[in-house]
């Protein structure tokens, strides 16, 4: 511690030295100072002066400044916003461009829009709000797009529906128009008509992709001038534009599904027939016509569309569709009663397959139903004829055919092929051997063909089948029908022994005018009758059974008359002596006998046939009826209930059995025989022995 303090001490001597040594600088600095001391009040009072000064100068440049700073950041901040809204001006006109779209029901181009947003513009604008907005709303844009185009399809779907008749009705009267065109110029070309027509379904293909049902609908016809193909008046539009939005949206399958369904369940309602149909051929042509425009719409749909509808679909559709037509056709058509509804029917049936046919629809089935049709209208076309052969048999006088003149004699000629040269040699006025009935029987027989031939044109089938198929309806018109009417008109109350020997004239001549028939039936069809496969008119078989017939009435009816008289006679089998004289009902009998076989001997028998026939029946008759009155006789004498008989009874029946013979042999019919005529009487004559 002294050490310390020693040194302590030395330190302290040695800073008192240095503080002498230095005190007069210090002295003398401190003088300096205090002399500088108001220099530098007066340098303070100077810079404050500046510094005000000059920070009042200042404030104007500080407020530029800020306002500079402010700008640079409001540009930094415009130059940020522009190149932001850049970013986000593509979004937002694609969603304007989206908005207007929908608006303007472009909804197509509006999902094309929405894809480009989602894929393309949204990812680079995520961050913000109303990209959000977007997003969310794109999935409800989809849903409303295919909302509105399935109602567009909805609404497509049920005009189709109600118009499919119009459609229909003008795609058949095209082909209608297309077929008489083409046939027109087959035949100036001389070539058969056997091609299918096809509706030109190149302007089919080319209509218009934006379409609606047009105003054609609604307008009069003030227009059906206007050359308009089916396709012309339906708009697909909605169907493409459905397809195109459901494709986009992945949902292809889903609309096939819904389009196929549909038109399934309208197929149904197409196919369904209103019960009244039957009445009027406008029934069967409103059918006709939806069915057709049905399938002119499907055809149109499977062509211009890839996978909406395929041609295995349309085809199941149409076999359905061939099998409920014709299931009901046979139904309805079998109610009608009128040959001209049939007739019609099976013209619009034509119409109705080569429509389809055009389009690529198979229609054999529909003509396979034409030949059950064509049976149908021949039973109906029988029934009419048979009336009218009763109204013709009902009118006849049953007398030969009176003419006064030359002129008279062609206008019945140029009915009936009749010819006779032994007539011809004749003076006017003279009779032709046939009534009235005969040539209108043969002109009713004509039109008949003719209304049979109405029915084969068209059918694509050869002149040799046509032929045959007339032939055998009119086999049936002779053997059926006309052999009926013959039968029954034999059978009526009112026809006479007179009646009915002109009965078996007419019959006669019609059975020669078969020929003419055939020849007739040929020159129509052009085909040959040395053809091996031509059918033969068989209608000779019944006019012989008719005559047959006429010839067996006439003997029952000489029959009956002597009846009649063999039952008015009033033998007194117990008189005393006879009356001197045959009895009066025999000679009455006698008389009848004898006038009525004067009508068969006088009947006009120009021709050696129709004498020879007249001669064969009066002569059978003749005999008939002597044959009968002697077994009546003779049963009125061996009747069970006569107990006993005098000689003057006998004598008196003798006088009838005398006047018997002498009929016989007074020869009242010409040709027979020696005494052949009496021989009827000749048993009678030993019982009275």
């Amino acid at each position: 511690m002294e050490k310390l303090d020693a040194c302590i001490r030395n330190h302290d001597r040695e800073i008192e030295k240095m503080c002498n040594f230095h005190h007069q600088g210090f002295v003398d600095a401190i003088t300096e100072l205090l002399k500088v001391r108001a220099d530098a009040e007066k340098l303070k009072v100077q810079v404050t002066d500046t510094n005000r000064r000059l920070q009042d100068a200042g404030k104007e440049v500080i407020a530029q400044t800020e306002e500079i700073i402010r700008c640079r950041v409001q540009q930094r901040n415009i130059t940020t916003v522009v190149e932001k809204l850049q970013l986000c001006l593509p979004v937002l006109e694609m969603y304007s461009k989206l908005k207007e779209q929908m608006n303007v029901k472009r909804y197509y181009s509006a999902l094309k829009t929405m894809e480009q947003l989602e894929n393309l513009y949204l990812p680079r604008v995520s961050q913000y709000r109303f990209c959000q907005i977007m997003i969310e709303n794109l999935p409800k844009l989809r849903e409303e797009i295919k909302e509105i185009s399935m109602s567009d399809l909805k609404d497509f779907l049920e005009s189709i529906r109600k118009h499919s008749d119009r459609i229909g009705e003008t795609a058949m009267k095209q082909a209608q128009q297309q077929k008489t065109f083409s046939t027109a110029l087959q035949k100036q070309n001389n070539v058969s008509y056997g091609r299918n027509v096809h509706l030109g379904r190149s302007r089919f293909m080319e209509s218009k992709n934006e379409i609606t049902l047009k105003r054609t609908f609604e307008e009069d016809d003030e227009h059906e001038e206007e050359v308009l193909t089916a396709q012309d008046l339906v708009d697909f539009s909605p169907v493409y534009r459905c397809l195109h939005i459901y494709s986009v949206l992945g949902d292809g399958e889903i609309f096939e599904n819904y389009y196929r369904k549909q038109r399934r369940k309208q197929a149904r309602l197409v196919l369904q027939p209103q019960s009244s149909m039957h009445e009027t051929v406008e029934g069967y042509r409103r059918y006709f016509s939806q069915i057709v425009g049905f399938f002119v719409v499907e055809d149109h749909i499977l062509h211009v569309t890839q996978g909406l509808v395929t041609r295995t679909y349309t085809d199941e559709l149409w076999n359905m569709a061939l099998s409920k037509i014709i299931a009901v056709l046979r139904t309805h058509s079998s109610y009608c009663s009128d040959p001209d509804l049939v007739l019609e029917l099976k013209n619009l049936i034509v119409v109705f397959a080569d429509t389809l046919q055009g389009y690529g629809f198979p229609v054999n089935r529909l003509f396979d139903l034409l030949f059950e049709i064509r049976d149908q209208y021949n039973e109906t076309l029988l029934k009419k004829w048979s009336g009218l052969f009763r109204d013709i048999f009902e009118a006849d006088n049953y007398s030969p055919i009176p003419v006064a003149n030359e002129e008279e004699y062609k206008i019945v000629i140029s009915k009936f092929p009749f010819q006779d040269p032994e007539l011809d040699k004749q003076s006017f006025p003279k009779k032709l051997p046939m009534s009235q009935s005969v040539p209108q029987i043969y002109i009713q027989v004509k039109e008949f063909i003719y209304a049979s031939l109405k029915f084969s044109e068209s059918l694509h089938r050869s002149s040799t089948e046509i032929d045959d198929m007339l032939r055998k309806s009119t086999n049936l018109l002779l053997t059926r029908t006309l052999s009926s009417c013959l039968q029954n008109l034999i059978k009526k109350p009112h026809i006479g022994l007179t009646e009915l020997v002109q009965i078996i004239i007419n019959t006669t001549h019609l059975e020669q005018a078969c020929k003419y028939l055939e020849d007739f039936i040929s020159n129509i069809t052009n085909i040959s009758q040395v053809t091996v496969h031509t059918a033969r008119l068989y209608g000779l078989s019944t006019f012989k059974d008719a005559r047959h017939a006429a010839e067996g009435e006439i003997y029952t009816k000489l029959n009956q008359k002597i009846d009649e008289f063999i039952q008015i006679a009033d033998y007194d089998w117990t008189m005393s002596e006879s009356d001197g004289r045959a009895s009066g009902y025999l000679m009455d009998l006698i008389n009848f006998l004898r006038s009525t076989f004067q009508v068969f001997t006088h009947l006009p028998n120009n021709n050696n046939d129709h004498a020879a026939m007249s001669g064969k029946v009066a002569q059978t008759a003749c005999m008939s009826a002597c044959q009968h009155l002697s077994t009546s006789l003779m049963q009125m004498l061996l009747d069970s209930e006569l107990k006993q008989i005098s000689m003057g009874a006998i004598q008196q029946f003798n006088l009838d059995v005398i006047q018997c013979e002498l009929f016989a042999s007074s020869e009242p019919v010409p040709g027979f025989q020696g005494d052949t005529l009496q021989l009827a009487f000749i048993d009678l004559r030993q019982v009275r022995h």
